[in-house]
């Protein structure tokens, strides 16, 4: 991590991943790229659907393969890349027929590592298999929900699933969240944790910064009238008032209250839920 003179009040306890060490180029391989307008939390008529987006820099888009489908093709890393777009690394590989595309790296790769995507292919960091190749205990990333789907689980910087068991067609996999869930054995994954882990540890350090970042304010439930949020309204500060915390729209929300909706499709998949509060660190 890379750390600041407290030059101002702001910079004081401001911190940045350390790119230097880890990136081997400033520009993304043009042929990858491509421009295209941000929706900034709008949805097709314009309105805001998610709040606390809009502004922030303007980005390339990385046209990153979570598709894995160029099968028993060695290739190679040949760059280690930063991408505006998401927390993880990613790398330009080539393959042994020429293709080059972007993937997200895991960690401690480096460039001339080559790996396969492959059912044959060992259990080693960055190489590609079904999950019911991979024995209990393997640490994966970049894992798919369905066969031949794309990578739709463990994508962001640090992460990992943990394969614990195997049973009746479906591999049963622990998230980050401590949630146990079984997935198709015939899903793929790729073996080791996503690049950049040191990333939780960065301290925003200023709103300017947020806001480089497309984050816009926030701003407290209390602090706002009766009318705008459930908390709103009263004589000077106010506690919320309410036995439960919720959210704007009345939903439950924080302090290990379930919110998941009670007939969800995937509810099915889940073997075990996630520990919340104290429990999840024990």
């Amino acid at each position: 991590m890379k750390t600041y003179r407290p030059t101002t009040a702001s910079r004081r306890h401001m911190s940045t991943v350390s790119y230097g060490e880890h990136l081997t180029v400033s520009k993304p391989h043009k042929a990858l790229t491509k421009g295209g307008k941000r929706f900034m939390g709008r949805n097709n008529a314009g309105r805001i659907s998610v709040r606390h987006k809009g502004g922030g820099n303007k980005r390339v888009f990385r046209d990153v393969d979570f598709l894995y489908n160029k099968y028993d093709i060695p290739a190679t890393i040949q760059t280690i890349e930063y991408d505006p777009n998401r927390t993880g690394f990613i790398g330009l590989v080539c393959y042994k027929d020429g293709e080059k595309r972007y993937i997200v790296v895991p960690k401690s790769s480096k460039v001339g590592d080559t790996f396969i995507v492959s059912e044959k292919a060992d259990v080693k960091v960055c190489n590609r298999l079904p999950l019911k190749k991979m024995p209990v205990g393997t640490l994966v990333y970049n894992v798919e929900l369905k066969p031949r789907g794309g990578a739709k689980l463990a994508r962001s910087a640090g992460n990992y699933l943990e394969v614990i068991g195997q049973d009746a067609g479906f591999t049963f996999i622990k998230l980050p969240s401590t949630e146990v869930r079984k997935v198709d054995d015939n899903s793929w994954a790729t073996v080791g944790s996503v690049s950049n882990d040191e990333n939780w540890l960065v301290n925003v350090g200023k709103a300017g910064r947020s806001r480089w970042l497309g984050i816009r304010p926030t701003v407290r439930g209390s602090a706002m009238n009766p009318m705008d949020h459930p908390y709103g309204g009263g004589e000077g500060r106010q506690g919320r008032g309410t036995r439960r915390a919720k959210t704007l729209w009345g939903r439950p929300v924080g302090k290990g209250q379930k919110s998941r909706a009670p007939k969800k499709y995937s509810n099915v998949f889940i073997v075990s839920r996630r520990k919340v509060g104290k429990k999840k660190s024990e």
